[in-house]
């Protein structure tokens, strides 16, 4: 058996599994912290780091039961109708839960005695387990005739994002309190639909929820391609 300590842990806005974006890189705005545990918090450790634009992050599902994988899945890209073998997707659940994320580095600081590195265009779990850390290498990363399979091209926003007059001044209170624009963050997530594939094309009152940073984020789909912000409540009112 091999056993992988981990190198450090994931801060991010993102508090609950859904609306992580499915892939990274699709939302900017997603922003999460590397925090870096002893005795890999040591800044020759992240010596020279500070010349790549991105990198790579190889970390653990640990929200993910134990064992609760398929040999095949079906890919949210075609609706949860086709299934494809688990190694042939991203899934989530898979006999190792290990991903693998290329997110923007954004900066790097010592804080309160802690190794911090900031990262934008994340699709990471608050509290993630980080495995390791590679520099992203555009002359060798990047395979301009690769092909993407089922995957070929990029998820395509299909919702307009409104918010009621009460969600746009708790949205901008939000702002302030985290020093973030959570606004573009909210309108970039919420375009992309993150509801299941079995309600998409589906509106009306039903409200929807998930948790960002410290507050309680609800929205509805009005109308078709519309969804109405309705309400950002801190997690401890």
């Amino acid at each position: 058996m091999l056993i992988f300590p981990p190198v450090g842990h994931i801060s991010s806005c993102f508090k609950d599994k859904f609306t992580i974006p499915r892939q990274p890189g699709l939302v900017p705005e997603a922003i999460a912290e590397l925090i870096l545990d002893k005795p890999y918090a040591a800044a020759e450790m992240v010596r020279g780091l500070e010349g790549f634009s991105h990198i790579w992050i190889i970390f653990v599902f640990h929200a993910i039961p134990a064992g609760k994988w398929r040999p095949t899945v079906k890919p949210p890209r075609l609706g949860g109708n086709q299934r494809f073998g688990v190694f042939a997707t991203r899934s989530t659940h898979r006999p190792n839960p290990i991903g693998l994320s290329v997110v923007k580095l954004a900066g790097i600081e010592t804080r309160e005695g802690r190794l911090v590195l900031t990262l934008e265009g994340c699709d990471l779990l608050d509290g993630t387990p980080v495995l390791d850390i590679k520099p992203y290498l555009p002359y060798t990363d990047v395979i301009p005739d690769a092909r993407g399979g089922f995957a070929s091209t990029g998820p395509v926003e299909q919702f307009h994002v409104c918010f009621t007059l009460q969600a746009a001044k708790e949205c901008e209170s939000a702002s302030a309190r985290l020093n973030r624009d959570i606004e573009s963050l909210i309108r970039q997530l919420l375009a992309l639909d993150p509801r299941p594939s079995y309600q998409s094309g589906t509106y009306g009152d039903r409200m929807y929820g998930t948790k960002l940073y410290d507050f309680n984020l609800r929205w509805r789909y009005v109308a078709e391609n519309v969804v109405e912000v309705v309400a950002l409540s801190i997690m401890d009112e």
